[in-house]
């Protein structure tokens, strides 16, 4: 397995289990703890994937993100956004729906691994 594959397949067991630790994710992967750490920092950039501290802490995935679903880009959220500040009503009502629906849900809070 290369890193490209290791990393999907990271994301895969987050986005089943929602919460894991780096101890077992480096077991489950047959790698060491800091390589588990590069790999959740590479993830970080590109998915909803945060870590905590303490009881309960580790490595996370934002609720509600699925893998397979196609979300709007931070400037299509953002142009969306900005269009939505113009309109009123019903219309302002359904694209408040489109960006809560289609947008990359946000982490919660990032610290360091």
């Amino acid at each position: 397995m290369n890193v490209n594959e290791r990393r999907k397949a990271i994301l895969e067991v987050l986005c089943a289990r929602r919460h894991e630790t780096r101890e077992n994710l480096a077991f489950e992967f047959g790698v060491s703890k800091r390589t588990i750490e590069y790999d959740v920092l590479s993830l970080s950039l590109e998915y909803p994937v945060y870590t905590s501290q303490g009881n309960g802490g580790g490595i996370h995935v934002v609720d509600g993100f699925k893998l397979d679903m196609k979300y709007l880009s931070d400037k299509q959220c953002a142009l969306l956004e900005k269009l939505a500040a113009n309109l009123s009503g019903e219309d302002a009502e359904v694209m408040a729906s489109i960006i809560k629906t289609f947008a990359l849900p946000k982490k919660q809070e990032e610290k360091p691994i």
